[in-house]
C-alpha cells in the first residue's frame, strides 16, 4: 500500500516543475500588466492568477471583465478556451494512484495545464498525489509571483505608458501561434480562418449585434470545426505523435 505522502516523489515532481514555473513568470507577468493597466487593483490580478491557472483562458476572461461582457459570454469564453484540460485530465486519470481521494484528485486536477500533463504523460508507471503536487506546485508559484510582479510594475508606471502595455498581450498570442502555425499548413490554415469568421463578426453591420465575447466563441468553435472537417486526423498519425510524446 502506498504512502500518503512521499517526500521522494514530491521532491521528483517539484524538480520536474520548475522549468515550467520558470517559463510561467514572463507571461503572467504580461498578463499583471494587462490586468491592472485594464482597470482591476493589484489584488484582483493576484487573485485570478491564483484561482486559475488557466494562461489564454484567463487573458480572454479577464479581457471580458475589464470590458464589461456579462457573465454568460465570460463563462462560455472561458469554458471554450479550457474544454482542452477535461480532456488532459480524463487521459491522466487513468494512469493515477487509484487510492486517491476525491479532494487529493480534485487538487491535482486544478493544476492540469498543457505543460505539466505534457510532463506528468512522459512519467513512467502510476502517478501518485506527491508527486502531482510536487509538479503543479512551481507552476502555481510561478504563475502567481509574475502575476503579482507585472501588477506591481504596472500599478507604478504612468497612466499613459501603463495602457500602452497592453499592446503586450497581442505580441504574446502572435507568438505563441507563429511559430507551430510554421510547422503546420492546417494549423495556419485553421487560424486564417478563425481570424477571418472572427473579421467578419466584427466588421460587416449584419453582425453588430454580436458582442466581443460572443465572437470569440463562435470563431473558436467554426475554426475548429471547420479544421476537424477539412484536415481530420488520421489514426496513424495519432500514434506516431503519441509515441513522439506531442499532445494531440
Amino acid at each position: 500500500m502506498r504512502k500518503r505522502f512521499d517526500k521522494k516523489e514530491f521532491v521528483h515532481g517539484l524538480k520536474g516543475g520548475m522549468p515550467i514555473a520558470i517559463g510561467y513568470i514572463p507571461v503572467s507577468f504580461t498578463f499583471g500588466l494587462m490586468a491592472v493597466s485594464g482597470g482591476l487593483p493589484v489584488w484582483m490580478a493576484v487573485f485570478i492568477s491564483l484561482t486559475n491557472l488557466t494562461s489564454a483562458g484567463q487573458f480572454a476572461g479577464t479581457n471580458l471583465i475589464i470590458a464589461g461582457a456579462g457573465f454568460l459570454e465570460i463563462t462560455l469564453t472561458t469554458f471554450i478556451i479550457n474544454i482542452r484540460y477535461m480532456l488532459m485530465s480524463l487521459s491522466l486519470s487513468q494512469r493515477i494512484d487509484k487510492s486517491m481521494t476525491l479532494g487529493e484528485r480534485l487538487i491535482a486536477a486544478f493544476g492540469i495545464t498543457d505543460e505539466t500533463f505534457a510532463v506528468s504523460s512522459m512519467e513512467a508507471g502510476i502517478l501518485t498525489y506527491s508527486y502531482l503536487l510536487g509538479l503543479i506546485l512551481g507552476p502555481i508559484v510561478g504563475w502567481s509571483t509574475g502575476t503579482l510582479l507585472g501588477a506591481l510594475i504596472s500599478s507604478a508606471l504612468p497612466v499613459s505608458l501603463s495602457g500602452a502595455m497592453g499592446i503586450a498581450l497581442y505580441g504574446m498570442f502572435i507568438a505563441i501561434i507563429i511559430p507551430p502555425a510554421k510547422k503546420s499548413k492546417p494549423l495556419a490554415y485553421v487560424i486564417l480562418i478563425s481570424v477571418a469568421i472572427a473579421c467578419i463578426l466584427k466588421y460587416i453591420p449584419l453582425f453588430s449585434i454580436i458582442s466581443a465575447g460572443f465572437r470569440v466563441i463562435i470563431a473558436t468553435i467554426l475554426g475548429a470545426g471547420i479544421g476537424a472537417i477539412l484536415f481530420p486526423i488520421e489514426e496513424n498519425s495519432k500514434e506516431e505523435n503519441i509515441k513522439e510524446g506531442e499532445t494531440i
